[in-house]
Parts: C-alpha cells; sequence; structure tokens
C-alpha cells in the first residue's frame, strides 16, 4: 500500500506532466533505463531525473503532507533546495533555477523532446 507522501507526489507528477516543479525538466518515477534511452541521458546523470515529493513549505518549517504543500520535483533540483543553510522558498528557487538554467548553468543534460520527436524536428528542418 502506498505512503500518503507517494500518493501526493504521484498525483503531483501527472498534474504537472511528469515535469520538475523547477527546472521543468523530464522526470521518471519506475523505471530509469527506459527514461535513460528515450531521453539519451548517459549513465549515472539519470539518477539526478528521478522525480520526489518536494514540499513547498519543508516539513522542518511546519509544512505539511498536503496537495497544496507536496509538488513533483527533479531529485537535482531538490536536494540542491536544501543544501544552503539558508534555503530559499519555492517561488524564489524556480527563479534562481530558470535563470541558471538560461545561462545554460544548471544540469539540464538532456533535451525536452524524445530521440522520435527530435528525427522528425530534423527532418523537417531539411527540407
Amino acid at each position: 500500500m502506498k505512503s500518503t507522501i507517494q500518493k501526493l507526489r504521484r498525483k503531483a507528477a501527472k498534474s504537472q506532466a511528469v515535469q520538475c516543479y523547477y527546472c521543468q525538466q523530464s522526470m521518471w518515477e519506475t523505471d530509469p533505463k527506459i527514461f535513460s534511452e528515450r531521453f539519451r541521458v548517459p549513465g549515472r546523470a539519470v539518477f539526478l531525473f528521478q522525480c520526489t515529493a518536494e514540499h513547498l513549505v519543508a516539513r522542518c518549517d511546519g509544512g505539511r503532507d498536503t496537495e497544496d504543500n507536496v509538488v513533483a520535483a527533479c531529485l537535482h533540483c531538490n536536494t540542491k533546495r536544501h543544501r544552503t543553510k539558508r534555503p530559499k522558498d519555492a517561488v524564489s528557487f524556480a527563479r534562481h533555477v530558470r535563470s541558471r538554467m538560461k545561462q545554460g548553468k544548471w544540469h539540464a543534460v538532456m533535451v525536452k523532446q524524445s530521440p522520435v520527436e527530435i528525427s522528425h524536428s530534423k527532418a523537417a528542418a531539411n527540407q
């Protein structure tokens, strides 16, 4: 039987189209190998894109396991947010991540499109 947090993570992932709340990259929930092949994510880097439950207000700050407080975030973003002495709030951290992504300084080692979509895009561009 799934725990409450697992159910909340799954529901959040579904409502977010299985994209990270912060970096908006695709994530995997059950099979890293399929994800790695689909998005051509090399080796251990695939584990950065594991779907995790992220509390917008951390439990240590009084946040609860509720639908409005739990979103889906990739493991990389989730852990990066909480590694500092004074973590940013969720909205500020999302702005920070997206700014860093525009500069090419975040973990976005994959493309958002599947290999099939990429090959169709390249074919259309060559016509």
